[in-house]
């Protein structure tokens, strides 16, 4: 039987998740049955919006893949409506202060625990006795830290009651500090903003998350106590595979230039 995603969250393992930024349901479902732990849909920074998330997370939900939402912002809206159709958790980006995490769990949380209001219109459609106090339980809160008031109030963030874990994007981390954006990270300034963040969450006991661009940059934060990682996306993987096919097919006969894959994060 198929884990839902509290579950792996009250596990011990790390867990790899799968990334959708193409707007497909078949591309979501591909991604599915691919054996990740979990995957999650990008509506931030992915080219999907509401029309095309349903039918992503209906084709999830064949593949018995627990879904992530990244939400375009940290508003109720955007939160109430994902996990409405079908999100087992959501990525808040952006969360710079324990107020701005306390009002991501409050849309996430049905009363007493939140605000969410009721209108489980897919999310109780699998779910036997779904409650509020059911979905309170089994529902997954990531927030964000990128910014430098995220850094700055990071114990106060994974003191707020509600956050499962913390999801890290390095590139926006970078940038917001200065320095270059980019998944693969050589600046020593930057390492250190990242080892800070998983330095917290081992104090907090709270899950850390982070956007990687190859295995080998997984296997790194893996070695440093990271437990959730995603590794480029549905786009970035289908562009290397398509490139480095035209490089090899003309390797030594034709001058192929391999273009940025698009990662972000």
């Amino acid at each position: 039987m198929a884990r839902t995603l509290r579950e792996h969250w009250d596990g011990t393992e790390a867990t790899i998740g799968g990334w959708c930024s193409i707007p497909s349901a078949f591309s979501a479902e591909l991604m599915g049955r691919s054996g990740f732990d979990w995957v999650c849909v990008d509506t931030q920074h992915g080219l999907i919006g509401y029309d095309q998330l349903v039918p992503m997370l209906q084709a999830l939900s064949i593949t018995a893949t627990p879904a992530f939402v990244r939400v375009p912002w940290n508003q109720p809206d955007h939160i109430m409506k994902a996990l409405d159709a079908g999100a087992q958790g959501v990525i808040v980006p952006m969360v710079s202060s324990a107020d701005e995490a306390r009002a991501a769990v409050a849309a996430v949380k049905y009363p007493p625990m939140g605000m969410r209001s009721w209108g489980p219109i897919r999310a109780a459609l699998d779910v036997e006795g779904y409650s509020p106090e059911l979905a309170n339980r089994r529902t997954v809160v990531a927030v964000m830290i990128e910014t430098p008031g995220g850094v700055e109030n990071l114990d106060a963030i994974l003191a707020v009651p509600g956050v499962d874990a913390v999801y890290v994007g390095p590139s926006d981390l970078a940038l917001g500090h200065g320095m270059t954006p980019t998944l693969n990270v050589t600046d020593p300034e930057h390492e250190a903003l990242i080892e800070t963040v998983i330095e917290g969450c081992r104090r907090a006991g709270i899950v850390a998350g982070i956007h990687c661009d190859s295995v080998e940059t997984v296997r790194r934060w893996h070695a440093r106590g990271y437990g959730m990682f995603t590794v480029g996306s549905d786009a970035a993987l289908m562009r290397q595979a398509a490139t480095t096919v035209v490089a090899q097919a003309f390797e030594g006969s034709r001058d192929v230039v391999l273009p940025s894959t698009g990662q972000y994060a």
